[in-house]
């Protein structure tokens, strides 16, 4: 078979299982936590189940947020992510601007990293890359996915400090409210545009 029927085959496996996982959870607030520095140099991160194996409930139980019982200060700004309610709190720099986003979470807890962390890197069109433990598990998927319509980290993406971790878009909109990841935060590409034209580098991260 020609190596374009094979890139059909690998893109439409890669597809299915779509959505790279990102962040994960918080721990008791003000709490000072350890975080791993420093991002992978080939900018690999893990990737969703496909969505039709095992998904939860597609809900949200939305409730506004005050930011000071989790975090000291809002230097650079901040970032909640409320695994139980499937939400993400922003708050800007100085207090001003509040945004709340439902989100994709983790699917089962021991995929669910919780603790501080912060925003490393910010990428407008990422490139995805499987992880070399991905690749050997399915190795007909494709070695890079481009910007595009199959990228599964969506328009935009939130590096954190977390190796493979992410704050991201996502094309496939069934993920959004669901437990549905391997670690990754998801969010509407049209919510991840606003979150990354605010965030900064240096924006504080909580999962809880």
């Amino acid at each position: 078979m020609s190596g374009q029927s094979n890139k059909a085959l690998s893109r439409r496996s890669f597809i299915g299982a779509a959505g790279a996982s990102v962040l994960a959870a918080p721990a008791i607030a003000q709490q000072a936590l350890a975080t791993q520095p420093g991002l992978p140099s080939n900018g690999t991160v893990e990737l969703e189940r496909d969505i039709s194996e095992a998904v939860r409930r597609n809900i949200s139980s939305f409730r506004t947020l005050d930011w000071q019982p989790y975090f000291n200060n809002l230097n650079h700004g901040a970032i909640l992510v409320d695994i139980s309610s499937r939400a993400l709190h922003y708050w800007s720099e100085g207090g001003d601007t509040y945004k709340l986003y439902p989100s994709s979470v983790p699917l089962t807890p021991d995929l669910t990293k919780k603790g501080r962390t912060k925003v490393v890197r910010k990428v407008e069109g990422p490139t995805w890359r499987p992880t070399p433990s991905m690749k050997k598990r399915n190795p007909e998927w494709p070695d890079v996915v481009e910007p595009g319509p199959d990228n599964p980290l969506g328009t935009h993406a939130l590096y954190l400090s977390w190796t493979y971790y992410r704050i991201h878009g996502t094309h496939d909109t069934r993920k959004i409210g669901r437990r549905s990841s391997n670690g990754c935060i998801g969010l509407y590409n049209e919510h991840i545009a606003q979150l990354f034209g605010m965030a900064k580098v240096g924006t504080q991260v909580l999962l809880i």
